[in-house]
């Protein structure tokens, strides 16, 4: 256990200033030292960690170094990331409030705490995120003609295109609702966008009407793209609330509208479902039509909303003025996705490689993929490498007469997958397919439904998993007879088998023949599908079983090599790192002597450099164009010191496990070694790029700042990303 000896403690609690966004090149944490009477101020908080990597997300708005509409699309996956830091973080945090506020996280802070800390840090998050939008990133488009147009902006011509659309495209799908005794406030489907609109006079039945809601209808496209000939052929559009709006009179006759405002309302999107049912698929979705009319936990409004109508919608939904958030410009900025074919203004496009050893030029004659591996272990690393080895082989396989079965966990899918349609059509070929299936899949729960259903119909036999235990694992395995020898392939992943996710994630896939390990994924599995005891696995490490336990006794590895003065080297790069005993174990390992690297890409409680504790841990996380996915586990193991078979001891694992409980211990999850020496070569050099990043790193400090990274003087940018792309794709 780490040294925990305090200090004295100051008579009043300490209070740091909250500033958030500090320019480009720093982001602060709020009051991470709280003096309470336990540890607490080892650990920060995850919740508050999480809301700082989506202003690292931000923040990535205002760089220079991205193209033009990819600042654009940094804001709006700022504004996808705070709706779901929203639906389930908040959301949670007032659960536990109205259970009593109990401290239930590693930092010590009471969940009222932490929501205060939010509500103060999102509101900065959010102001700032509309003046980059306001002040930076419209007039820049507006320099190279594109344009969202507001009313008082348009031509005649314009406006009366305008009128028209709005007569025959969008009056005829709306429905304003009348606030009256027989109409009382509507039910608000979560994140849709409403107008309040206030009203004078009598309506057709004399009856005296001042209040109206009219929902904007999600069928039509929030963006409008005016006519060529209207516009010289430029980028010009307009939002369709400003089109509504406009026109609002227009649904009520008669009266006079004396202020139409738009709104929006957050719920919770979190799923309860008890262990004990008897149908997942049929609760689940029983669940998903609740999760549209969850519990209330954020009104967004413009910032000339009255305070009159914001106090009414306020106490129409129960929340306070802290889960109000005034922003000036569209409500909702995840809708302003756009397709706009203008390739200087965006990164440029690339040619995903194949792995050489899946290239037919790579191949002799009547060879195929399967061959391959048999060779050697194959590496994919997306989306540098294109994502199509892994649905060849699925297709392959399907018309194979040699394969027998195929086996494959799903955790985020669609029918439409090429994956999916693989399987499909090897279980209507007559192979075994068996199909293992993450409903619970956050936001993807009804796309998973809808795989499983179809996959049944093709033939497939599908299951859900373990009830109490999502399957996050990445498996696939194809079982195939050669020479009348039962031979095993599989595939193991650090990141979901969707094809889109491989062009925006990086991810690491293995391809391999090792019968070792090919023995352990066909134990997984029959533990997925069937009954008895934890699978026992002699190469892979196994959530919920192993992996934990693995973990803790490789850093006391490391610990005892450092204590015996051989060399001691920790480099994890995972998405989170939140567990506790894991967290210990590193502060025990730094305070050994043990060099710890970690590459964390979102929450983090764990506060290096902190003098006589983790001095020898830095955190770093990369945010840049690919979103960074792959987890990869690296043990030195005094491994500059032969053992007496003259081979190296190194550990490197990659996995699907994230360094967090629910990963450890609440889920299904695979680490797999690498054991081939050009695999492991490949990764370790990734590793150490990312390590000397300077363009698309930061750093975190003992008092929670995050630190953009930049080059020194006289020292070359340097960003892994863009040396991925130029070493594996323009080699290809």
């Amino acid at each position: 256990m780490p040294n925990t000896a305090k200090q004295d403690k100051p008579s009043e609690e300490y209070v740091s200033p909250i500033n958030p966004i500090l320019g480009f090149n720093s982001i602060c944490y709020p009051n991470v030292f709280e003096y309470q009477q336990n540890d607490s101020e080892l650990y920060f908080n995850r919740e508050l960690s999480l809301l700082q990597f989506h202003q690292r997300v931000l923040a990535q708005a205002t760089n220079p170094r991205h193209p033009l509409l990819e600042r654009l699309f940094f804001l709006i996956i700022f504004s996808s990331n705070l709706d779901e830091f929203f639906e389930i973080r908040v959301a949670g945090l007032m659960q536990k409030v109205q259970m009593g506020d109990v401290v239930s996280s590693i930092d010590g802070m009471r969940p009222s705490k932490v929501l205060s800390y939010i509500s103060e840090i999102a509101h900065h998050a959010v102001d700032e995120q509309y003046r980059i939008l306001n002040d930076e990133i419209l007039p820049a488009l507006a320099e190279q003609d594109i344009r969202y147009l507001k009313r008082d902006e348009l031509t005649p011509e314009q406006a009366a295109w305008v009128k028209k659309y709005f007569a025959e495209q969008v009056a005829p799908v709306l429905t304003p609702i009348s606030i009256d005794p027989a109409h009382p406030f509507p039910r608000l489907v979560n994140k849709s966008l409403n107008f309040m609109v206030g009203l004078e006079g009598k309506d057709g039945f004399g009856r005296d009407i001042n209040m109206a809601i009219v929902p904007a209808p999600r069928s039509l496209p929030r963006v409008i793209r005016l006519p060529n000939e209207l516009t010289g052929g430029k980028e010009h559009h307009i939002m369709l609330t400003a089109v509504i709006h406009g026109h609002i009179e227009e649904l009520f006759p008669g009266m006079t509208v004396t202020g139409c405002h738009q709104f929006r309302l957050t719920r919770n999107a979190d799923l309860d479902l008890s262990d004990d049912v008897e149908d997942l698929a049929k609760a689940l979705e029983g669940e998903l039509e609740n999760r549209r009319f969850g519990a209330k936990v954020r009104l967004e409004v413009t910032t000339y909303c009255p305070q009159p109508m914001v106090d009414y919608l306020l106490d129409e939904f129960g929340l306070s003025q802290e889960q109000l958030y005034r922003v000036n410009g569209p409500v909702n900025l995840t809708r302003l996705l756009f397709d706009f074919k203008i390739p200087n203004l965006r990164y440029q496009s690339f040619n995903h490689a194949i792995p050489k050893a899946f290239r037919r030029d790579s191949l002799d004659k009547n060879e195929n993929v399967f061959h391959a591996i048999r060779k050697q272990d194959v590496l994919v690393h997306h989306p540098f490498h294109s994502f199509s080895p892994v649905v060849n082989i699925l297709r392959q396989a399907a018309n194979d007469p040699r394969v027998l079965a195929i086996k494959q966990t799903l955790y985020r899918s669609g029918t439409n997958s090429e994956i999916v349609q693989a399987l499909a059509e090897a279980a209507r070929k007559g192979k075994e397919v068996t199909a293992v299936i993450e409903l619970r899949a956050r936001f993807d729960e009804k796309s998973n439904i809808e795989v499983a259903n179809f996959l049944q119909q093709a033939g497939a036999v599908v299951v859900y998993g373990i009830v109490g235990y999502k399957t996050h694992a990445k498996l696939m395995m194809i079982v195939r007879r050669e020479e009348d020898k039962i031979r095993r392939y599989v595939h193991l992943g650090t990141g979901n088998y969707h094809a889109g996710n491989a062009k925006a994630y990086t991810d690491y896939g293995l391809f391999t023949a090792n019968e070792a390990i090919t023995e352990d994924v066909h134990k997984i599995f029959n533990e997925l599908t069937g009954m008895g005891k934890p699978a026992k696995v002699q190469k892979l490490l196994h959530a919920p079983f192993t992996l934990h336990d693995r973990l803790m006794g490789f850093i006391d590895n490391e610990i005892a090599h450092a204590k015996a003065g051989k060399e001691a080297h920790i480099i994890i790069k995972v998405n989170a790192m939140t567990e506790k005993l894991l967290i210990d174990k590193l502060y025990e390992a730094s305070q050994a002597g043990v060099k710890v690297n970690l590459i964390i890409r979102s929450m983090c409680c764990i506060r290096p450099q902190l003098p006589g504790v983790s001095d020898n841990i830095t955190v770093r996380s990369i945010v840049g164009r690919f979103l960074e996915h792959t987890r990869v586990y690296y043990f030195a193991n005094g491994h500059q010191n032969p053992n007496a078979n003259g081979k190296r001891t190194y550990r490197l694992y990659c996995a699907s496990a994230d360094w967090m409980e629910r990963n450890l211990f609440s889920r299904v999850e695979v680490a797999f070694p690498i054991e081939d020496p050009i695999v492991f070569k490949r990764i370790m050099e990734d590793l150490h790029n990312y390590l000397k990043d300077n363009v698309n790193a930061w750093e975190l400090d003992a008092k929670g700042t995050w630190r953009a990274i930049t080059p020194g003087e006289g020292e070359a940018a340097f960003s892994a990303q863009d040396y991925l792309l130029t070493k594996i794709t323009r080699k290809s």
